[in-house]
């Protein structure tokens, strides 16, 4: 089976030919989808901190909102972080990465969006998600949380169990060789 740094290594070496600038997909009109934070059965409901005023909260427009839900369709995973997964620019989205490497995320089926090169998008997706901090975690379409959650999630188990149930981890070498055995036969 791969080493863990491989896979890590692997990630972040295959998320670079990924979408990572915000520039290109928010000029875009994108399909609308549901804007409401949901969560299935299959994860627990998170905390998640009060909204902020409606005097100090400023309406998302719709083509930010719109460009948001493309970017949150583009891929089964998908992280709004501060830098890119090959250099991060802060600890939080660093953190984020390497956890996402740890778990064995196949880098097809991840998208990362940095901030930082989109005030718009900055802003916009932490009024979106309701959240307040960034890095922001998407798992089909759902969000997940901020690294604080990312990192429990870890930690105890829930983050393996959920990205496995979502079928979007890297296949062992054992369930390729299977693979590659059932396609001779």
């Amino acid at each position: 089976m791969l080493s863990r740094s491989i896979l890590s290594r692997r990630l972040l070496r295959q998320t670079a030919a990924l979408p990572t600038t915000a520039t290109a997909s928010f000029s875009t009109a994108a399909l609308r989808l549901p804007t409401t934070t949901t969560f299935s059965s299959s994860t627990r409901p998170l905390l998640r901190p009060a909204p902020a005023s409606p005097l100090l909260r400023r309406l998302l427009s719709d083509q930010t909102r719109q460009a948001i839900d493309k970017a949150v369709s583009s891929a089964p995973i998908v992280l709004f972080m501060k830098g890119t997964p090959e250099t991060p620019q802060c600890g939080f989205s660093r953190a984020s990465i390497q956890i996402l490497g740890l778990q064995g995320v196949d880098p097809d089926k991840f998208a990362a969006f940095n901030v930082l090169e989109d005030a718009e998008l900055r802003q916009g997706i932490k009024e979106y998600s309701d959240w307040p901090t960034i890095p922001q975690l998407y798992i089909d379409k759902e969000f997940v949380g901020g690294c604080d959650i990312i990192v429990s999630m870890h930690q105890n188990g829930e983050l393996a169990k959920l990205l496995d149930e979502k079928k979007v981890l890297v296949k062992g070498e054992e369930a390729e060789a299977e693979a590659a055995e059932a396609k001779k036969e």
